[in-house]
């Protein structure tokens, strides 16, 4: 049994900590909201009123909160709290240069540091079967694997500090794209008279194959699983979506990347949460396509 403080426990961070707590770990958790920590304490957390009782005799800390700003804040209190060799990870997804400057402040603490957001949305941090992308130590990784394993299926340690946060930019660029190569893809479909079960048993077994159309097809019918036949209700938020895109291209200007169908797929989502669409899925954009033409 892992003592651990869990800091954030929204939609991903909830169910992150309450599988924690049914592999055995004792789970202290911390959340600005009451509602949500209301909640968190009818899976198994033990609620926390203010941040350094979560702290208390934590061997770990986990984070999840929404930007980098946040976790530079929460991670300075943290740091001034625990002892030395205590494992902080944060699975918030934030620009690589807040991770790395949490990564450097443990260190000068004497603590481990892992960056370790996720992929695999709510469903996935319900089921336990998230994608954990790590950057960090090689010993900081050791540490904090048995614990990723619990709450994620697939664990990839690609680098050290702000790797992680760096494959998961990148990886949600290509998600973005693709689906809105999917949704266009689709309303043609509509306008050349094919039916969307036809195209789907076509582009799913050949070239045009990817996730957005095998797994997360954004019209009903195909993929019964996907949020198209639940009325766009996330699954993976149009806002959260845009934040990604524009936390790469960020990086792809602080880098000298030229990432053309980044920028548009980021313009794109911005003009759909413009529209009042941020709360819903982001495979809705299809809507606006539709009513584009």
């Amino acid at each position: 049994m892992t003592r651990i403080a869990f800091i954030g426990l929204g939609n991903m961070g909830g169910p992150m900590a309450a599988n924690l707590v049914k592999a055995g770990h004792a789970v202290t958790g911390f959340d600005l909201s009451h509602d949500v920590l209301k909640a968190a304490e009818a899976t198994g957390v033990k609620p926390a009123n203010v941040l350094t009782e979560a702290l208390a005799d934590a061997e770990v800390v986990v984070t999840m909160l929404p930007k980098g700003q946040h976790v530079l804040t929460v991670w300075t209190d943290v740091l001034r709290s625990v002892p030395k060799g205590t494992l902080l990870i944060d699975s918030s997804t934030i620009d690589v240069d807040s991770a790395r400057k949490a990564h450097a402040m443990a260190v000068d603490a004497g603590c481990l540091s892992l960056d370790a957001p996720v992929s695999g949305g709510t469903g996935g941090a319900a089921a336990g079967t998230l994608t954990f992308m790590a950057g960090g130590s090689k010993e900081s990784f050791a540490a904090a694997k048995p614990l990723l394993e619990v709450m994620g299926k697939k664990i990839v340690h690609c680098g050290d500090a702000g790797a992680g946060q760096a494959a998961k930019i990148c990886n949600n660029m290509i998600l973005g794209i693709s689906m809105i190569g999917v949704c266009e893809a689709f309303v043609l479909g509509e306008k050349l008279g094919l039916s969307h079960q036809a195209l789907f048993d076509v582009a799913s077994t050949s070239s045009g194959q990817c996730w957005s159309i095998n797994t997360y097809c954004p019209v009903p019918g195909p993929v019964p699983t996907s949020p198209a036949n639940n009325d766009y209700k996330p699954g993976f938020a149009a806002a959260l979506m845009l934040k990604d895109l524009r936390l790469s291209q960020e990086a792809a200007l602080s880098s000298g990347a030229s990432t053309p169908l980044g920028a548009e797929a980021a313009q794109l989502y911005a003009l759909f949460e413009k529209l009042g669409n941020g709360g819903r899925d982001f495979s809705a954009i299809i809507e606006m396509f539709r009513e584009a033409n």
